[in-house]
């Protein structure tokens, strides 16, 4: 599982002109799934994002989680991350998860972080969708499974 996490100011997705996840402050997350994750690999992602200390503390250093600031999460589903650009000019996606074992597991990876007590807004699996935000900081991981 792979995930780029964006700190933001605010975010939406838009699917066919229409808003169907939208956030203040907190985390944009990219989410990647390949064919080898299963529920071991989700529930440890999301355990690791809801406890990032990437927020600023106080003092200035990053010592907050998205869970410490009260923040929210917009979660899209993104296969192109297991894009391999390596060879040749167009990317392989042959280490994406197909729909059909990605989709329950992105569906799992949302419902961990809210039981972790976040308020996740999501996109729709598999749709063309438009996603904006402001980066805050800007400060922009990539989480991996182990």
């Amino acid at each position: 599982m792979r995930v780029v996490v964006q700190r933001s100011k605010q975010a939406k997705v838009i699917v066919e002109r229409e808003v169907v996840g939208q956030i203040d402050a907190g985390l944009v997350l990219l989410v990647g799934i390949t064919h080898t994750d299963t529920e071991e690999e989700v529930a440890y992602m999301a355990d690791k994002i809801a406890n990032l200390r990437i927020f600023e503390d106080e003092t200035g250093k990053m010592n907050r989680s998205v869970l410490d600031t009260g923040g929210a999460i917009l979660s899209v589903s993104q296969f192109t991350l297991y894009g391999d650009t390596r060879r040749g000019r167009r990317p392989s996606f042959i280490e994406a998860a197909r729909p059909e074992h990605a989709e329950p597991l992105y569906q799992q990876f949302n419902e961990k972080l809210r039981e972790a007590g976040l308020t996740v807004e999501t996109g729709i699996f598999g749709a063309m969708m438009e996603v904006s935000l402001v980066n805050d900081g800007p400060v922009t991981l990539i989480v991996e499974s182990r």
